[in-house]
C-alpha cells in the first residue's frame, strides 16, 4: 500500500463537522423561505440544490463514520481511511462553491459561512483533493483489482457476501453478457438456484418464512448480486421486498401467513404495476379502476385501466396493482387501494391471460437499450376479477393502498442503493482489471497518472455511496429520507463510474461483447426507477429535511 500522511481521519471529520454545521443553516433558511416545505415548488432548483448537498454531506459522514469505528476496533483500514478524507474534502469544496455562486439564494451571512473558509478546513481540503493523494488510492484500488473485500462489522452480513458473491460468479455472470445481447428473460434453472438460496426472503420476518436477516443483509446480497448482472440478478429481489414491506406494514395477519412465506421461497414471482402511461411519478393521479364486484358468490372488485413498465410482469405469477377504489379522484392517494392479482407466468415479450371470471390482461413489453433479462410491460386490464381477500389489509386496506405501496418503495429505493453499488463496484473491477494488462505507448494504462487519478475518485465515490446505502440499511424505516438519499447518490455515481470505466477501455468499450458497455447502459435506469431522480429530490428528501426543521 501508498504511504498515508499522519493523521488523515482527524482532517476528515473535521471537514464533516463544519460542512454538518453550514449545511443546518442552510437547512433552517431554506425552510423559513420554503414554509418548511409547504412550498418547494416556488424554488425547485435550490431544493434540488440543498437535497443533493445534505445526501453528500450524509455521505461523506457516513464514510468517515465507518473509517473511524474500524481503527476504534483495531480493524482500521488505511484506504478507506484515505477515502473519507477525499470525499470530505471533495464535499466541503463542493459546497463552499455552490454557496458562493447561489449566495442569495442560500440567505446566509458571513458568519454562518466563515467555518468553511478557516485555514484549518483549506488545509484538510487542498489535501484530500491533491492529485498526487488520489492516485495514490487509484495505484493501491488498482493493485487489488478494484475488489471490495472491506469489513462489515457483522458476521451473518459477511457470510451473506460470501454466499450471494459466489453465486453471482458462479451461477449469473456466465450468463449475463448473452441475457443482456439477446434480450432474453431470466433462465427457469436461475431462478429455481436463486430461490434455494434464500434470497427472496433475506429480510423478511422468520415467523412469515423468512430468513430474518434484515435490511443490511439484503441489501449486500443484492449488491453481489448486481456486480454480476442488475437485471438478470440484482434486481430479482426487488418487487417481492416492496409487496413484502406492504404486507408487513399493513396485510392482515392471514394475508401475511399466506403470502409471505410463498414471496420468501420464490413461489410467488412478484411484479408491481403502479406506473400508468400517462402517470409515472404522480402516483397519486392514477386513473386505473377498481369497483366493488361479485363472482358466483365470492366478494370482490372488476378492475379495468392500464399499466406501464411493470418489470417481470410476464414472467411474475403475482402483480402488486394499485387501483383507485374511491371514484372521487381529488383524493388523489387517499383513494387508492393495493391489490395482489394472481396470473399465470408467460416466458415472451408478449402475453395475454383471459380469466375464468371473464376478465382480460394483456401485456408488451416495452423494448429497452438497457436493463434486460426481465423485460418491462405494458399491461391493460379490462374488467379483471380479484377477490377482495386479495386487497392488501382488506376492510381496513380500502383507500389505503397508496400509504402502504409508499412503504414498499422506501424499500425498494434501499434495495435500489444497493443495486447500484454493485453495478459501480462492477464497472471498477472491469476498468482495474482492463488498465491493468492493456499496453499502451509502451506501459500499462495503470502506470498513467490520469488513469490513476480517475480511478481513485471512481472508488472514492463507490466507498461513500456504500456506506451511506449500509448506514440506511442499518437504520431503515420508512418514514426516514435516508433510503432514497442512498438511492439518489448511488444511482448517479453508478452512472458515472460506468462511463468513466467504459472510457478506459478506449474504443474496446463501446463494443457489446465488453460487459463495461452493458454497464453503461444499465446504468441508465438507475436514476429512474423506484422514484425518479427529481421527485427524490423535491418531493422526498427536500421536503422530509425541510419539514423536520424548527422554524
Amino acid at each position: 500500500m501508498s504511504t498515508m500522511p499522519p493523521d488523515v481521519l482527524a482532517p476528515a471529520r473535521l471537514l464533516v463537522g463544519r460542512a454538518d454545521a453550514v449545511m443546518a443553516a442552510a437547512l433552517h433558511a431554506a425552510a423559513v423561505v420554503m414554509h418548511r416545505g409547504e412550498t418547494i415548488d416556488e424554488h425547485q432548483v435550490h431544493a434540488e440544490r440543498v437535497a443533493y448537498l445534505a445526501t453528500q454531506i450524509g455521505a461523506a459522514g457516513d464514510l468517515v463514520a465507518y473509517a473511524e469505528r474500524l481503527a476504534a476496533a483495531g480493524h482500521a483500514d488505511a484506504l478507506q481511511e484515505r477515502m473519507a478524507l477525499a470525499y470530505a474534502a471533495e464535499v466541503v469544496h463542493t459546497l463552499r462553491s455552490l454557496i458562493e455562486a447561489a449566495w442569495s439564494d442560500f440567505g446566509l451571512s458571513d458568519s454562518d459561512v466563515a467555518p468553511l473558509l478557516a485555514q484549518d478546513v483549506r488545509d484538510a481540503v487542498r489535501t484530500g483533493l491533491d492529485e498526487a493523494f488520489l492516485r495514490a488510492i487509484g495505484r493501491d484500488v488498482i493493485a487489488i483489482g478494484g475488489l471490495n473485500n472491506i469489513d462489515l462489522e457483522d458476521d451473518v452480513a459477511s457470510l451473506t457476501r460470501d454466499v450471494a458473491r459466489r453465486f453471482a460468479r458462479e451461477e449469473v455472470a456466465p450468463y449475463a453478457q448473452e441475457i443482456h445481447r439477446q434480450d432474453l428473460i431470466i433462465p427457469d434453472r436461475m431462478l429455481e438456484r436463486f430461490c434455494e438460496q434464500g434470497f427472496f426472503g433475506s429480510s423478511t420476518p422468520e415467523e412469515y418464512g423468512g430468513s430474518g436477516m434484515g435490511d443490511l443483509s439484503m441489501v449486500i446480497i443484492t449488491e453481489e448480486l448486481s456486480v454480476a448482472s442488475l437485471a438478470a440478478a440484482g434486481s430479482l429481489a426487488t418487487r417481492p421486498e416492496i409487496l413484502a414491506k406492504a404486507l408487513v406494514a399493513g396485510g392482515t395477519e392471514g394475508q401475511r401467513h399466506e403470502w409471505l412465506p410463498k414471496i420468501a421461497s420464490g413461489e410467488a414471482l412478484v411484479a408491481v404495476a403502479v406506473t400508468e402511461p400517462d402517470f409515472g411519478s404522480d402516483v397519486a393521479s392514477i386513473i386505473t379502476r377498481a369497483v366493488p364486484a361479485e363472482h358466483a358468490g365470492v366478494r370482490g372488485w372488476r378492475i379495468s385501466g392500464a399499466k406501464a413498465w411493470s418489470t417481470f410482469a410476464g414472467r411474475a405469477n403475482l402483480l402488486a396493482l394499485l387501483a383507485r377504489t374511491n371514484p372521487d379522484a381529488s383524493l388523489g392517494g387517499r383513494g387508492l387501494s393495493l391489490f395482489m392479482i394472481e396470473k399465470p407466468a408467460y416466458p415472451g415479450h408478449h402475453w395475454r391471460f383471459e380469466q375464468p371470471e371473464g376478465g382480460i390482461m394483456e401485456g408488451t413489453a416495452n423494448p429497452t437499450p438497457g436493463y434486460r433479462g426481465m423485460h418491462s410491460f405494458t399491461i391493460a386490464l379490462d374488467n379483471v376479477f380479484v377477490p377482495h381477500t386479495h386487497l392488501v389489509g382488506g376492510d381496513a386496506g380500502i383507500d389505503r393502498g397508496f400509504y402502504l405501496q409508499m412503504e414498499g418503495f422506501a424499500a425498494g429505493r434501499l434495495q435500489t442503493g444497493g443495486r447500484a453499488c454493485g453495478l459501480a463496484q462492477a464497472s471498477l473491477e472491469n476498468a482495474c482489471a482492463y488498465v491493468a494488462q492493456r499496453q499502451q505507448f509502451g506501459q500499462p494504462l495503470a502506470d498513467f497518472q490520469l488513469t490513476q487519478h480517475k480511478v481513485g475518485v471512481m472508488a472514492t465515490h463507490i466507498a461513500a455511496a456504500r456506506q451511506l446505502t449500509y448506514a440506511a440499511a442499518r437504520a431503515f424505516t420508512t418514514r426516514a429520507v435516508a433510503p432514497s438519499m442512498a438511492k439518489l447518490l448511488a444511482c448517479d455515481i453508478a452512472g458515472e463510474v460506468s462511463r468513466e470505466a467504459q472510457l478506459l477501455h478506449g474504443g474496446w468499450g463501446y463494443s457489446e461483447e465488453e460487459p463495461v458497455s452493458r454497464y453503461v447502459l444499465d446504468a441508465l435506469v438507475l436514476p429512474i426507477f423506484e422514484g425518479a431522480k427529481p421527485i427524490l429530490e423535491l418531493r422526498v428528501i427536500a421536503r422530509g429535511l425541510l419539514a423536520s426543521v424548527e422554524v
